[in-house]
């Protein structure tokens, strides 16, 4: 069951058309959301990225897209769905069919996608660095499109090569992301992440765990450019996804990690996630 622009219907009965422009360009936005207990965690973030998203790429933002209209609409698809205390969601926005590179219209149709969740994180995770493409630094990346080839290409390379994950570059060999989620290193009472400028995703879990960093007095957070260099200089690795939450990193390379620190944090995003 999914939602297709506010009515439910059968999977097997959504019908997209060769001239979809999300299938022939690329042409769509989507979120990653989580349902816990009937209750969409970080809402309100996920609808301000959204809407801040459909800004940049020009779409027109529908009149009824309100707050309070698109948790409606989440929920609606969740009580339809097999029973269960937390649910993945995907809400994808794509510009209406017609046109080449020019669309026909900046209206947009929707599909809201979702299904029972059982989150868990791994005790022992590595990674590695993929380097054969680069994710290009620029606003742009920042927003989530349905352009995934890099991701999709770093996640063939690290299954073809027993990681369970790999750090993303950009073309000035900078660190970027994660394949599914943004990137945090600790060294000492410093923890960093790349600059939005970088070329990663303004992720809703980055933004969480920048704001419990910010509020703690024994650290400090830097928003910069971070090498491959200082993930192997670092004490603490992690990453974040509004899935999973946070994913400790244990081994990079020949590199072993603690997760000390990053605990700590992970407990804070707990609460923060209950209490929002």
């Amino acid at each position: 069951m999914v939602n297709f622009n506010g009515t439910l219907i059968a999977d097997s009965k959504v019908q997209l058309s060769t001239q979809n422009r999300g299938f022939k360009y690329g042409d769509a936005i989507f979120e990653t959301i989580k349902v816990v207990n009937g209750k969409v965690v970080f809402i309100e973030d996920h609808y301000f990225r959204l809407m801040a998203s459909m800004r940049m790429l020009r779409m027109r933002i529908p009149m009824e897209f309100t707050f309070e209209f698109l948790q409606e609409e989440i929920l609606k698809l969740t009580k339809e769905l097999p029973s269960s205390s937390t649910y993945r969601i995907r809400l994808t926005v794509f510009r209406k069919d017609g046109g080449l590179y020019t669309p026909i219209t900046n209206e947009v149709d929707y599909i809201i996608e979702g299904a029972p969740l059982e989150v868990s994180t791994k005790e022992v995770y590595r990674i590695d660095v993929f380097k054969d493409f680069y994710n290009y630094s620029g606003l742009l990346s920042t927003v989530k499109t349905t352009n995934r080839m890099l991701n999709t290409l770093a996640a063939v390379f690290a299954d073809e090569n027993d990681l369970d994950n790999c750090i993303l570059l950009n073309e000035r060999k900078g660190v970027v992301e994660a394949i599914n989620g943004n990137l945090f290193i600790i060294k000492g009472n410093v923890v960093k992440t790349p600059a939005l400028e970088e070329g990663c995703i303004k992720g809703i879990i980055r933004k969480k765990v920048i704001e419990i960093i910010e509020k703690h007095p024994e650290y400090t957070i830097e928003e910069t450019v971070i090498s491959p260099f200082e993930i192997q200089k670092a004490d603490e690795v992690f990453i974040t996804n509004a899935i999973i939450g946070i994913q400790s990193v244990t081994n990079y390379r020949k590199k072993e990690f603690v997760t000390e620190i990053t605990e700590k944090i992970k407990n804070s995003l707990q609460l923060a996630t209950v209490t929002s």
